[in-house]
């Protein structure tokens, strides 16, 4: 069937995509029981000098090292749910580890990222500090991708 203005362009095609993608996250932060975080909004709690814990949940050697957001932390999550603490999963570290790095104060602001929204690894890290008994965990969707996106600078390890 033939349909006017295109339809079946493209654009319509890309509609759907946002949509799954968007139905998606909102899902994952459901069921996580975190908030999210904007981009914006990141750069200004960060430039505020507000006292904020941010957590990279990508590969250290494939991207952390190569760029994150400045004065955020490593921590490598898998890409599928992790609904059980699964040390091979996690790479070997466990849910201790994790605490360690979040730290005793359970009320502290804790954002977690991945590399952008389909990624899932940041919906890891925000769920898991929530299981964990963190109150104030935000998860930043759009990750460092839409950090570089929007211009800011990204720090590396040398």
């Amino acid at each position: 069937m033939d349909f006017p203005f295109g339809f079946g362009d493209s654009k319509f095609e890309q509609e759907i995509e946002k949509e799954t993608g968007a139905v998606k996250l909102v899902r994952e932060v459901i069921r996580g029981e975190y908030d999210v975080i904007t981009t914006e909004e990141l750069k200004k709690m960060i430039d505020s000098g507000k006292d904020v814990l941010i957590v990279d949940t990508m590969t250290y050697e494939a991207s952390y090292k190569k760029g994150h957001v400045p004065g955020a932390k490593q921590f490598l999550f898998p890409i599928p749910e992790m609904e059980t603490w699964d040390k091979k999963e996690t790479y070997g570290k466990s849910q201790e580890d994790f605490v360690i790095l979040l730290g005793p104060d359970k009320n502290k602001t804790i954002v977690i990222y991945c590399g952008f929204v389909k990624c899932t690894r940041s919906h890891n890290g925000a769920m898991w500090a929530k299981k964990l008994g963190y109150k104030n965990v935000l998860r930043h969707p759009g990750g460092i991708f839409a950090w570089k996106g929007a211009g800011f600078e990204a720090e590396v390890v040398k």
